[in-house]
């Protein structure tokens, strides 16, 4: 196993952050309570846990029993693997605050992406293989080190381990509310089986041209499905809300990566993600870089210039489009 990845596991997060995580508490309870505190909690997790018998976590429906061991696109069985976890300091600012986003990420992924900036753990499945229980004790971790959210990164494919997982953090103390770091490419029967245990959901969205969706990430259908998913997400939790610190507390964030040679299909996301609702939270990110197998494809070589990320940047202002958007992507940007 790559000796890359890091597990803070042995620090003492009451000696390295004291009174931190008091300060840092969402003054609004996580949904997830009220589901635990009915019973609706463990209702959902059955239904979880049976969709494992016959996977069906995202669109593409394997059908594979993963409790006995087989595996599908995602090359996951039963068992969470985990890359690494710690507070996250470089996500939006309303997730960042004082202490930090508590990610947690996961090993392997529903999606393709030639490109993907975390090439080693989503397609080699750089990761180690983790209880619900010692997740659990991860969330706890980073709720006592100060952190303002679990920040479950590329969580699809082991939803119902971490809902159950959410449980178990759940009788140990946690109380702070979750957020669903996805690629976008969701099953929305799923997402609607997260109903009121996430609290605020951060789909990308990644392209609107599905010959494009289908060539770079194996997802011909991309758009059409994140469509249908993130107007369930946004029905679920509304537009992206925030505490008097300016912390998110509960809501959607939606990020989306301009791409070189309009691959992205930018205006067409955007005029979608207004029709949503024109209050939604928006990261318009020029951080694409070549990584992982974009060096094969022509059209990905290079990074987007700056007159393509600020044609993105002018058409989701002129859209209303503003939350989220801010001066220092176009300074920092090269």
């Amino acid at each position: 196993m790559s000796s890359s990845i890091i597990f803070f596991s042995d620090l003492d997060p009451n000696v390295l952050y004291p009174d931190l995580a008091r300060a840092c508490f969402s003054l609004s309870e996580p949904s997830y309570l009220r589901l635990y505190d009915s019973g609706e909690l463990d209702e959902r997790i059955k239904q979880f846990d049976r969709i494992l018998e016959s996977c069906e976590l995202c669109p593409r429906r394997c059908g594979v029993n993963r409790l006995k061991g087989e595996k599908g696109v995602c090359r996951s069985g039963k068992a969470l693997l985990v890359s690494s976890f710690g507070p996250h300091f470089g996500e939006e600012e309303p997730l960042v605050g004082v202490g930090g986003s508590g990610t947690i990420f996961l090993a392997n992924c529903n999606l393709h992406c030639v490109y993907c900036q975390n090439y080693e753990i989503s397609h080699l499945g750089y990761g180690e293989v983790r209880s619900e229980s010692q997740v659990a004790d991860y969330m706890i971790d980073l709720q006592r080190m100060g952190c303002h959210n679990i920040n479950f990164v590329t969580p699809t494919h082991f939803a119902p381990q971490l809902v159950n997982a959410t449980r178990n953090a759940v009788q140990k103390g946690l109380r702070l509310p979750l957020v669903w770091n996805c690629g976008g490419y969701e099953n929305v029967r799923i997402i609607e089986l997260l109903d009121d245990i996430v609290d605020i959901y951060m789909p990308d969205i990644k392209y609107s041209n599905s010959e494009v969706a289908k060539e770079y990430s194996d997802a011909g259908d991309y758009f059409s499905i994140v469509k249908e998913v993130v107007k369930e997400m946004h029905r679920q939790v509304g537009d992206l809300r925030l505490d008097e610190r300016g912390i998110a507390e509960r809501g959607l964030l939606i990020r989306h990566l301009v791409l070189p040679n309009g691959l992205a299909g930018s205006e067409e996301v955007l005029r979608f993600i207004a029709e949503v609702s024109s209050d939604s939270y928006v990261n318009v990110m020029a951080q694409y870089r070549p990584a992982g197998m974009a060096y094969k494809y022509e059209k990905l070589r290079r990074p987007p210039s700056r007159k393509e990320f600020e044609s993105a940047i002018e058409l989701a202002d002129s859209l209303g489009l503003t939350r989220g958007l801010e001066q220092k992507n176009l300074l920092h940007h090269r």
